[in-house]
């Protein structure tokens, strides 16, 4: 008889603790920095560099994140005063070298940033109104500066002179029991790179380029973009080394870890990546993956459901697969709910349930979303979900402690709650309710203090509270708010929105000179595309509202679609993290609109990929919404099917973010 026991499982988790503190290598440092550290003694190269003091023994300053941030403040200033003193020396040998002339392009302080220089926008204040017309919606004068048509974007790769590529190597161990007896006992590592490399063809830059990547690697310390080197948020669990991290997983199981490692990861938080590069792996899922056994296995059920999606298996064991761990996952979450402990691994498991099903799936085919599909593989709602998340939010004191943040410079938001948030105020939308801590974003909004939405999601968080907002107002119209009081408030949120549109021009193009990603211009772009859609749904609000009269809600469509231009595509683009603002724009297009035509494009560029998670479910509902409005409308009849009606017809139960 084959079997584990309970004793093994606990021993399981204890070794797994242990790998955990044992993969955290390197100097205290260079961790703190987030900098790959070769361990040399008595001081690793990157400190000797730089001239910092090379600690391999836990120093005093490591105790607290006070003092830890007090620790990274004052490396900065030595790594800033360091490069500064570079910089002069290089100046002055130049200048004896040099042709005057050539000394002016060299990068400065100022004007260095991704490689490329820039000038300060003009005053956001001389730009604000609080009359906005809803008549006069114009597109940013993009590209006014350039003498050139706008440039075709380049492939959406990480370039190599961007970010430093490194491995995660997976161990996983299992062992073989014949009556209750430790026989066979397997240990297997699997190997995970994050280094892509860049297509010789299409692109300017060699594939062998270690001379331009040391000089980044040298200059994006002091110069780059805050979120390369500043961590934003506080995750729940120590950074695991990318060097090496223990996962429990059976043997039969090994496929789908690799799996979801490899394919499913990548699609979560795509927004994060760029901001933080290794971060998701490294100080969200890997850590979660080696400590909560709920997290686990609902990341096992959503690889297999993946796998099966994505390759088109029609396989039993997949099935099973998919049944047997969401199964076991929901069976630890209702026993962790009983025990009534170990509330923060219940809602990082709860989020990761709800997050990772808008990753998997493909959007045609009905039986994957429906409510009562007809395969047999029934999940819960994830709005059942939600509401155990929010529970556990409010039992760990989240909302309170991202409230208390208010004021706080550079102060790092609850991981949890951040993403607690995103979910919250757009999945609102979804039922047509008020999002649950509506409160607590009011009380940002007004203290105009952020909570990392933008580095988690893309878009600024005032938008996204804007948003919640507005989700409040569309539950008191459906609770029959008199329609004088509910446009006296559309009008008000209209101003607000208003206050927070950028100077024209603001939106370009988010690559650098080396074809990397900017993080801070791809959320300027993205927050321009959801302010657009704020602004639609807003005016969906109005009473009688009808989107073939006028040409206020087809001017923003089309105002969306241009700002979409700016915002990468493809397989390796940021279409999935506007799902919501293109679901807003799409249902009210009409059948002649620029949107449907830009919509389609890019969901060919996407290829397959279009077919997968939140945005194959978005495009198969316009589809649906379509399909119906265009043959009223084709009729003589201008009323239309809202979205979420059709979504109530359909039996679709699904969150679209």
């Amino acid at each position: 008889m084959v079997g584990t026991t309970s004793n093994a499982a606990n021993a399981a988790k204890q070794a797994a603790a242990k790998m955990h503190r044992r993969s955290r290598t390197g100097c205290f440092t260079c961790r703190l920095r987030r900098k790959k550290c070769d361990e040399a003694k008595p001081s690793c190269r990157a400190c000797k560099h730089l001239g910092l003091q090379c600690e391999y023994k836990r120093p005093l300053w490591w105790g607290s994140n006070d003092t830890r941030k007090g620790q990274k403040e004052r490396i900065k200033n030595i790594i800033k005063r360091t490069k500064l003193q570079e910089k002069s020396q290089q100046g002055v040998q130049m200048s004896a070298t040099t042709p005057p002339g050539l000394c002016h392009s060299l990068p400065t302080s100022d004007t260095y940033s991704d490689g490329i220089g820039c000038t300060r926008a003009p005053s956001v204040d001389s730009q604000n109104s609080l009359d906005y017309n809803f008549n006069a919606v114009t597109t940013p004068g993009l590209y006014d500066s350039l003498s050139m048509p706008p440039p075709m974007f380049a492939p959406s790769f990480q370039h190599s002179g961007q970010f430093a590529p490194y491995e995660v190597d997976i161990k996983t161990e299992s062992q073989l029991f014949i009556d209750d007896i430790p026989t066979r006992r397997d240990s297997t590592i699997s190997t995970f790179s994050t280094y892509q490399t860049p297509p010789v063809t299409g692109h300017p830059f060699p594939t062998e380029n270690w001379v331009q990547h040391d000089y980044f690697e040298s200059r994006r310390e002091s110069f780059a973009e805050e979120p390369l080197d500043f961590q934003v948020f506080d995750f729940p669990h120590a950074s695991f080394s990318p060097s090496q991290a223990m996962i429990p997983v059976d043997e039969c199981d090994q496929y789908l870890l690799n799996h979801f490692i490899e394919n499913v990861v990548r699609l979560v938080f795509p927004i994060l990546e760029v901001n933080q590069h290794g971060s998701a792996r490294s100080d969200i899922i890997l850590p979660a993956l080696a400590t909560n056994k709920t997290y686990l296995h609902s990341c096992l059920s959503v690889a297999a459901e993946h796998l099966k999606a994505t390759d088109r298996i029609q396989d039993e064991q997949l099935d099973r697969d998919i049944m047997n761990h969401r199964y076991e996952a929901i069976k630890e979450l209702c026993e962790a709910f009983q025990r009534d402990t170990d509330h923060a691994q219940t809602l990082e498991a709860t989020l990761g349930m709800i997050l990772f099903q808008c990753s998997v799936g493909r959007g045609d085919d009905v039986h994957s979303v429906s409510r009562e599909p007809q395969d047999g593989l029934a999940d819960v709602a994830w709005h059942a979900h939600f509401l155990a998340t929010t529970q556990l939010a409010q039992r760990l004191d989240l909302p309170a402690q991202l409230v208390a943040l208010n004021g706080q410079p550079h102060a790092q938001p609850p991981f949890n709650m951040t993403l607690t948030a995103w979910i919250d105020i757009l999945g609102a939308t979804m039922l047509g309710r008020t999002p649950v801590f509506a409160d607590t974003y009011r009380e940002k909004l007004i203290a105009d203090s952020p909570s990392g939405l933008a580095e988690l999601m893309g878009c600024e968080d005032r938008i996204m509270y804007l948003i919640s907002e507005i989700a409040c107002l569309e539950a008191l119209k459906m609770d029959n708010m008199e329609e004088v009081q509910l446009c006296a408030h559309i009008k008000h949120v209209g101003d607000q929105i208003s206050l927070s549109e950028p100077p024209p021009g603001t939106v370009r193009n988010p690559y650098s000179s080396t074809g990397a990603i900017r993080p801070k211009q791809l959320s300027t772009n993205l927050t321009a595309v959801f302010r657009l859609a704020a602004r639609i749904y807003l005016c969906s609000l109005v009473p009688n509202f009808d989107r073939t009269q006028g040409s206020v809600i087809a001017n923003m469509v089309n105002a969306l679609s241009d700002t979409m231009e700016y915002v990468p595509a493809g397989p390796d683009g940021f279409d999935n993290s506007l799902v919501w603002p293109l679901l807003i724009a799409g249902s009210v297009s009409l059948p002649n609109s620029p949107f449907r035509t830009m919509f389609k494009e890019r969901a060919n560029r996407l290829g397959d990929a279009a077919n997968f998670g939140s945005f194959g479910r978005m495009m198969q509902l316009l589809h649906e919404v379509w399909q119906v409005n265009d043959n009223a409308l084709a009729n003589g009849d201008k009323q239309c099917v809202h979205w979420r009606d059709t979504m109530r017809q359909r039996g679709w139960d699904f969150l679209l973010i």
